[in-house]
């Protein structure tokens, strides 16, 4: 465990670290006393990170939202001593007097605890982590562990979190399912039905050909498919979640089957500007489900650090907790994805669509050249985990804020698209979202404009994730509330 977790050396007798923040050569500006840590020094730090140690395009959401649940609980269980009355969701550890309870305290306990699940989660990115921590004069080699300092709370709340989601089924060390592996192998034993190169059955998932800048390619695997065995907060069988089969998915289904075939072509034909930018924004999960929404939530809501982590605990939890339930989903139905459907139906048949990069919508190209607006995701179709997500973060939302009311409004540059680099947007233009219902709405209508889901995805997972932004509203206030739980 200790080799797993870091170094961390329990010092829980030590004399207490210094109030001041020792400074540091390379420290920037950063308030301790009115800032906010989290949004304005780990979110940076892991952003800068995030590419290339996490998910390179963003869209990885079973690898995103594990390190965000790991990070976020463990914010929620280092700031619970300086609360009033919460306790941590992995640990008890005490209650801090009512002088202690300052911002200084909190941050500072924040920034310890991203510290240690970083070391331990992300070890690769090890000199970023310690820049983190240097640029605003905290020592990155205190290692006390103990419930009497902001930074011996911040290391010991982390090496709670961790160890208590160690053996949790996400296999993040690779040492799950009985034999050593790489970190977040499967060990299901998961085998897809068809190929990269043969569709043996139209109805099932269809491993995609992924190519690279450099002339090479992969095949795609079902990422972590066993999340669906992985230990979710507010429930105990993600099997007693269901969606309804998906019927138009069944190729001996002529006529539903071609029907939504259909309707992604349209959809792809239809793609403008705004439909673009939107698929793009949506489909960067750090961005959707993270940074945007939460930079509105703070300026709209006024919360500060405190009522920021609370929240953003919320949202992590029941994003998590949907995830699980869709991957129960996927794994059991094992749908196929547009691509292939639309390659089956159409083969050397020209279909109207958009054309790729800088081509628009076109009316030669066949069945067997046309390619979603996104990349297709690895894993199965059915249903969205995307869209579930989004509806999950939706109904937190409204429950922790009290309202449905927000205002996100993502200014994006002309030019500025990922797919289409220079071209699209012709203009400047602003993605706005006023309402939560409107935010989840327009997520869960990206996928089909992305090429990357079929409408009834889209319509299972709308019924689907609202639940757990319920559910782990309770839950977190439990542990805000303990005195008022049931």
């Amino acid at each position: 465990m200790t080799l797993l977790l870091g170094s961390f050396v329990n010092l829980a007798s030590a004399d207490p670290a210094p109030a001041q923040p020792a400074a540091h050569p390379n420290t920037r500006s950063f308030d301790f006393d009115h800032g906010n840590a989290a949004l304005e020094v780990v979110y940076p730090a892991l952003q800068e990170q995030e590419r290339s140690v996490i998910s390179k395009d963003g869209s990885d959401i079973t690898l995103i939202v594990d390190y965000g649940m790991l990070l976020e609980t463990s914010w929620f269980d280092s700031i619970a001593p300086y609360h009033r009355t919460a306790v941590g969701i992995y640990s008890n550890l005490g209650r801090r007097p009512a002088a202690e309870r300052t911002n200084r305290n909190k941050n500072t306990a924040i920034l310890y605890t991203s510290y240690r699940v970083f070391s331990a989660r992300i070890p690769q990115a090890a000199a970023a982590w310690r820049e983190m921590m240097t640029s605003v004069g905290l020592d990155p080699d205190d290692h006390q562990e103990n419930t009497r300092t902001a930074a011996g709370i911040g290391n010991l709340a982390a090496r709670r979190v961790l160890e208590a989601r160690w053996h949790d089924g996400m296999n993040r060390y690779g040492d799950e399912g009985g034999r050593q592996q790489a970190p977040y192998a499967d060990y299901t034993g998961y085998e897809p039905v068809n190929t990269a190169y043969e569709l043996r059955d139209p109805s099932r998932w269809q491993p995609a050909i992924v190519p690279h800048d450099d002339g090479t390619f992969e095949i795609q695997k079902f990422v972590t498919p066993q999340m669906r065995l992985t230990t979710p907060f507010t429930y105990k069988d993600p099997g007693r979640f269901h969606v309804p089969p998906p019927v138009n998915s069944n190729v001996h289904n002529r006529s539903a089957y071609k029907r939504q075939a259909d309707e992604i072509l349209a959809a792809s034909a239809g793609l403008n500007d705004y439909r673009k930018m939107a698929t793009e924004f949506f489909g960067d999960k750090f961005m959707a489900l993270a940074e945007a929404p939460g930079n509105a939530v703070i300026q709209d809501a006024h919360l500060d650090v405190e009522g920021f982590v609370q929240f953003i605990a919320t949202i992590e939890i029941a994003i998590f907790d949907t995830s699980i339930a869709v991957w129960q989903q996927k794994a059991t139905y094992d749908s196929v994805r547009p691509f292939s459907a639309i390659r089956y139906l159409y083969g050397d048949t020209p279909v109207t669509a958009w054309g790729g990069p800088g081509k628009g919508t076109v009316h030669d190209i066949t069945g067997n050249q046309w390619r979603s607006y996104l990349p297709v995701t690895n894993h199965p179709e059915y249903p969205s985990a995307s869209t579930a997500a989004c509806y999950a973060y939706a109904q937190a939302a409204r429950l922790f804020l009290g309202s449905d009311k927000v205002h996100i409004a993502i200014p994006r540059k002309a030019g500025s698209s990922i797919i289409e680099p220079g071209l699209t947007p012709a203009r400047d233009l602003t993605l706005t979202y006023d309402t939560w219902t409107d935010f989840a709405t327009t997520c869960g209508e990206t996928r089909v404009w992305a090429g990357v889901h079929f409408p009834s995805a889209v319509k299972a997972s709308t019924e689907l994730g609202p639940q757990f932004g319920t559910r782990s509203y309770e839950f977190v206030q439990r542990h805000i509330h303990p005195d008022h739980a049931k």
